[in-house]
């Protein structure tokens, strides 16, 4: 090889991302996700014995998605081909397809297509992968930042095992820094780098867990520092070469309901301190206020109802200063009102007393509305039998000894905690008051 070719190839090599670079050539050299990939787990099971179908990856970005993909090709000796959902549609997959039957006729060769943002394609696009899934004339690898079980579908679902990825831990981000400065031929071992333990941990805690974000902030501060010297790559340069932290969050997607499940959750479990911390990510991920100011409404009744009744005043008031106000000062209101509704007294009877209720009329015999219950402000109501209703108001204590629905139901079953308390004493002595005399 000449110096020219040699230099042409090192030029390629180094134009290649050190994320891209830096990926492992081994399972064995494969940084986190060792539960599913660890010595005698599925997917090691599944190479050994040859048989490796379809699998769906799904999980954050930057965990070593794609990577798999290619170690798996060549794990499984398959040929490896990649589409992207998102910059392809169905006449590059259909030649794909062919390419790979022809390699599987001819030359008894599998293919491994590793379809990236799978989640992307539509349910007809999906279903031109069925019958060579079907048939193995393709191991199929599907990508995706989703919930596959919402965006893919069944149909290829039934075909695939699915493996959940999840962020890589801080112990395996500071593996790959270290990896990277270390290696001469693919990272940057060929710069004199003075590595601090600072800007390690800076990097690991804004990556959060994306590999790719980490070995790319690594890289700009290496790249873009005075080269001859020895470089000293501290915190500084860290966060100069990360600038602002980017937030992986769809609001459109799982991050959005996960994390709205996670606030609703921690509210409901009295913790303020991790109910604003999701407040916060939505905030940041650019939820909308509405929705926002909704949930708390919704859950004020569902989790808190009569324990503190001044919940549900609260939260209408935030969802009209979000309103009135907007962002970014309604964020003090959201704050208030989910601090609030965190540390109230929890009850959700009222929640239960309505569900019971529609679940008995929906399954059980209709109870017609007592005579006496019923309208009689009309010519001939007598006639109907509409008479005896006892007008509370005239009754000692405004308690009239009388049937309200005639069947022995009990659908509210106040807690012994908050404001509920005192609803509940008081509903003691109003059956007792019911029972006596006047």
């Amino acid at each position: 090889m000449t110096l020219f070719e040699n230099a042409e190839q090192e030029n390629r090599r180094t134009a290649q991302p050190l994320a891209v670079r830096m990926r492992p050539r081994t399972l064995d050299e494969f940084v986190g996700q060792q539960h599913f990939l660890g010595d005698g787990k599925l997917l090691r099971r599944l190479l050994a014995a040859d048989r490796l179908g379809s699998v769906i990856f799904c999980g954050p970005p930057g965990t070593g998605k794609t990577t798999l993909a290619h170690l798996l090709a060549h794990a499984s000796r398959s040929t490896f081909r990649q589409i992207s959902a998102v910059s392809d549609g169905v006449k590059q997959l259909r030649d794909v397809l062919a390419e790979a039957m022809n390699r599987l006729s001819s030359d008894a060769q599998k293919t491994l297509l590793f379809i990236d943002e799978i989640h992307r394609f539509n349910k007809a696009q999906q279903d031109v992968l069925l019958p060579e899934v079907e048939n193995g004339v393709v191991v199929l690898v599907g990508a995706t930042t989703e919930n596959p079980f919402f965006t893919i579908n069944n149909a290829l679902l039934s075909r695939s095992r699915i493996f959940q990825f999840e962020q890589l831990t801080k112990d395996d981000i500071k593996t790959l820094l270290l990896r990277a400065v270390g290696d001469r031929e693919r990272g940057l071992g060929r710069f004199a780098i003075e590595l601090t333990n600072d800007a390690i941990d800076f990097l690991c805690e804004v990556s959060d867990g994306d590999a790719r974000r980490a070995l790319s902030a690594l890289e700009i501060g290496v790249l873009s520092s005075p080269q001859g010297a020895v470089i000293k790559y501290d915190r500084d340069l860290a966060a100069e070469s990360v600038q602002r932290k980017a937030m992986s969050y769809d609001r459109d997607g799982d991050g959005h309901y996960d994390t709205i499940s996670a606030l609703i959750k921690s509210i409901r479990g009295s913790d303020p301190d991790a109910a604003i911390y999701w407040l916060a990510k939505m905030l940041e991920g650019g939820d909308d206020v509405r929705f926002l100011a909704r949930r708390l409404v919704i859950l004020s009744s569902e989790d808190v109802g009569n324990a503190d009744p001044r919940a549900l005043q609260i939260a209408v008031s935030c969802a009209q200063a979000c309103e009135i106000v907007g962002l970014p000062e309604c964020q003090l209101n959201l704050s208030q009102t989910v601090i609030y509704l965190a540390c109230a007294s929890k009850s959700n009877s009222a929640t239960n007393a309505i569900f019971e209720a529609r679940q008995a009329v929906k399954t059980q015999q209709l109870v017609p509305v007592p005579k006496h219950l019923r309208d009689a402000h009309y010519k001939g109501a007598e006639e109907f039998g509409h008479t005896g209703y006892q007008y509370s108001h005239e009754s000692k204590d405004a308690i009239a000894k009388q049937e309200y629905l005639g069947v022995d139901y009990e659908f509210y079953r106040p807690t012994d905690r908050g404001f509920e308390k005192h609803l509940q004493e008081r509903l003691e002595w109003i059956k007792e008051r019911r029972k006596g005399d006047e």
